[in-house]
């Protein structure tokens, strides 16, 4: 199985996996709206605007697993992120990327080391996941904004910038 074969949920509950986005470059982010790292969302939005049109889009995966920071339904995360920061990149269902209950896609997605050389459990909110149309992937930490050179730099190399 690879990345792309991983069963996942839209916002609304529909089904859905990678695959629909294999021929993007994929930023899968786990989101929350009560976060000091919250205003990324603007980054992220702008990173959608920017690229979009050129096979990229930002995946938001909202997590609750980080003191309880995105306690929304699924209404109220799309309201949020909507109204808020204007958010216009696909939002999946809320998902546990540490522990027992990890999600299969984060279960592979943690295997994957930072630029430290680090991996294992995601540190907080806002981890981001550069995963390329081939299936690989970079992993930045939270406290990387989504505007960092590094990350930019990532994706106009996929993109053929």
């Amino acid at each position: 199985m690879t990345l792309y074969d991983i069963p996942l949920r839209t916002l609304t509950g529909e089904p859905t996996t990678l695959a629909d986005y294999k021929d993007k470059a994929v930023l899968l982010v786990n989101v929350a709206s009560k976060c000091g790292l919250t205003p990324q969302y603007a980054g992220l939005e702008r990173l959608q605007q920017s690229y979009g049109e050129r096979g990229f889009t930002v995946l938001g995966v909202p997590c609750n697993q980080f003191a309880g920071q995105e306690p929304g339904s699924a209404d109220e995360i799309q309201t949020f992120c909507s109204a808020t920061y204007g958010v216009t990149f696909p939002l999946l269902e809320k998902t546990e990327v540490n522990g027992a209950d990890r999600h299969p896609l984060y279960q592979e997605l943690t295997r994957v080391a930072d630029a430290d050389g680090e991996a294992g459990d995601v540190q907080w909110n806002f981890e981001k996941f550069l995963i390329s149309p081939s299936g690989e992937v970079t992993r930045f930490r939270p406290r990387t904004e989504p505007e960092a050179p590094e990350v930019v730099a990532a994706i106009e190399a996929l993109l053929g910038a």
